[in-house]
């Protein structure tokens, strides 16, 4: 076996690893994937025989989700993180100006 990418962490791993098996590929893991506390970068590792076919599929993934167009679909991830906490932000302030408005009413 030798390996074909190295990725972050051990989902990512698993993902690739389920891309090229869906294609036939075996695969194996190796790196911070099944510990108690899995962390660090995982080498996915395909046989010899099958290496230029699975560099291909990813190279292929790789440059389909180049051409994909953000608008289409899901908003970005950014986007998608920062609008929980502006909704918190706002309702945070709409609380207060209440709590201040009755305060201002109760001084009268």
């Amino acid at each position: 076996m030798v390996p074909v990418i190295r990725v972050a962490n051990g989902f990512h791993a698993r993902v690739v690893a389920a891309r090229l098996g869906s294609d036939g590929i075996v695969t194996q893991l190796r790196g911070g994937i099944d510990t108690p506390y899995p962390m660090g970068a995982v080498e996915v590792l395909v046989g010899e025989e099958d290496l230029e076919e699975a560099r291909a599929l990813l190279l292929a993934d790789d440059v389909e989700t180049a051409f994909d167009d953000p608008e289409d679909g899901d908003p970005p991830l950014a986007r998608r993180r920062v609008l929980p906490w502006v909704a918190l932000v706002l309702a945070g302030l709409l609380i207060l100006a209440d709590v201040v408005a009755m305060a201002t009413q109760t001084m009268r």
